[in-house]
Formats: C-alpha cells, structure tokens, sequence
C-alpha cells in the first residue's frame, strides 16, 4: 500500500476544507458588511429568526458554490 499517495490525498482535503471554510466565512464578513443592518445583532440580540433563516441560506448557497468550484 502506498502511504504517501494516502497521505497527498488526506492533505489535500485538509486544505480544500480549510480553504472552503475561509470563502465561507468571508463571504459571510462581505454579505454582513454590505447589509445595512447589523446581522448578529439582529439574530443574536433581538432572536429575529427570519434573519438567521436569510443567513443561513446564503452561507449554504455559497457552500454550494465553493463546491462547484473545488469539484470541478
């Protein structure tokens, strides 16, 4: 068995996952930074569930996309 092909293998998923969830949260800064509102406060503080349903949503559409992007 080759261990070092494993090992590429293993760390290549360890840098894509990292990598995905770098876009992820950046994307999650930029989206909060251009809303006019402040999101976390919004979903933290006053418990606005239709905003956290928003939020949620564009993280898993930018999820879908980062993962197009990698599989391709």
């Amino acid at each position: 068995m080759d261990f070092g092909h494993e090992l590429r293998i293993w760390i290549s998923a360890i840098i894509y996952a990292f990598t995905g969830m770098a876009l992820l949260l950046f994307s999650y800064w930029l989206f909060d930074a251009l809303h006019p509102h402040e999101l976390r406060k919004k979903i933290f503080e006053e418990d606005n569930i239709a905003v956290a349903v928003v939020v949620g949503f564009f993280m898993l559409g930018v999820a879908i996309v980062v993962h197009g992007a990698f599989s391709s």
